[in-house]
């Protein structure tokens, strides 16, 4: 089987966090190690030290690493590794405080390799309390040097622009804009393999002995972008319809794509092969069924569907729904 490219779940990977909590449990279902903030589960990740394991089924235990290099374009049909690895990284994030004013690398214009550190990046909105709003861009007038003045003061936060969101909003951050997920909201995150970061500020925090995180002022203040409209964060959504599912586009870049899906319920339809999905599943449940197989996935869980799984059939509940990734552009890997 292991040549056989198939529809796989795998293992989160947890991930402590000083502004973590517990959401995580109680929206997703997902068991989480007891007394611990986890701000973070990784659901799709291969990196250095951090390495999606298949859950269960057949190639329970192997590793998304293995599998890139078994299957090569079988997973991932046209879409090219970055830097010899799985091209995305997929997480729940449960912010019970703000996260950091940060930064990722920009992009340097008009660069079509994959650049080392650069991270664009989507949040769909899963739960938000009352008010809950977030951070991403500058007010109007913000420089540079009003960002470096302020940079590691409470000041900082009066230079950001504020977004009131609410469950089904999606944002998309391209690496080089200063942004800050709030407190009491839950987001689905899709972006490039990167886990490049630059603080600002962190809110005043400490450890529990007493010292804050370190902050990057220079290294941030050099990659942030000021240049990014509106209609880039909060795109137009354009209606999708198919033989499987309706729903819409909510995210086009230069990387990836991002859809929301409702299926035709209690129907079993014919999966489409030749593109590498990865579903995360926003409502409901279903299977997947091919080649004398199943898998069953609910909210909450993440499933990466290889180009070359063929002969797969999926049926849902009525009321199932999920986002869609596809990779929309080859990324060169680095010599």
């Amino acid at each position: 089987m292991l040549n056989e490219p198939m529809p796989l779940l795998f293992e989160p990977i947890f991930k402590r966090k000083p502004w973590g909590g517990r959401r995580l449990e109680k929206l997703l279902q997902k068991r989480l190690p007891a007394g611990e903030a986890i701000g973070e589960s990784w659901e799709l990740v291969s990196l250095p030290g951090n390495e999606s394991v298949v859950r269960s089924g057949p190639l329970a235990g192997r590793t998304l690493h293995e599998l890139v290099r078994r299957w090569g374009t079988d997973l991932l049909g046209d879409a090219a590794l970055v830097d010899g690895r799985f091209p995305l990284l997929v997480k729940f994030l449960d912010a019970c405080q703000n996260l950091s004013v940060q930064v990722h690398p920009k992009p340097v214009p008009g660069a079509t390799a994959w650049q080392p550190g650069v991270k664009h990046e989507a949040w769909y909105i899963l739960h938000a309390d009352p008010d809950a709003a977030l951070f991403v861009g500058t007010r109007t007038g913000v420089t540079l040097e009003h960002l470096r003045a302020v940079a590691g003061t409470p000041a900082t936060r009066n230079l950001l622009r504020s977004w009131r969101v609410s469950a089904g909003d999606c944002l998309y951050l391209p690496s080089g804009i200063v942004h800050a997920l709030g407190a009491g909201i839950v987001v689905a995150e899709v972006q490039d393999p990167s886990d490049v970061t630059y603080r600002l500020y962190d809110w005043d925090r400490v450890d529990a002995d007493g010292r804050p995180r370190d902050l990057h002022v220079e290294q941030a203040i050099a990659n942030v972008r000021l240049d990014i409209p509106d209609q880039l964060i909060i795109q137009p959504r354009t209606q999708l319809h198919s033989s499987l599912a309706t729903g819409c586009r909510l995210v086009t870049c230069e990387r990836f794509t991002v859809d929301t899906l409702s299926f035709v319920p209690d129907r079993k339809l014919p999966l489409p092969a030749g593109k590498m999905r990865v579903w995360i599943a926003t409502g409901g449940y279903g299977s997947l069924l091919g080649r004398g197989f199943g898998l069953d996935f609910r909210a909450g869980d993440v499933v990466l569907i290889p180009a070359g799984a063929e002969g797969w059939h999926v049926s849902a509940a009525a009321g199932t729904s999920l986002l869609e990734i596809t990779l929309t552009q080859p990324a060169r890997q680095r010599e």
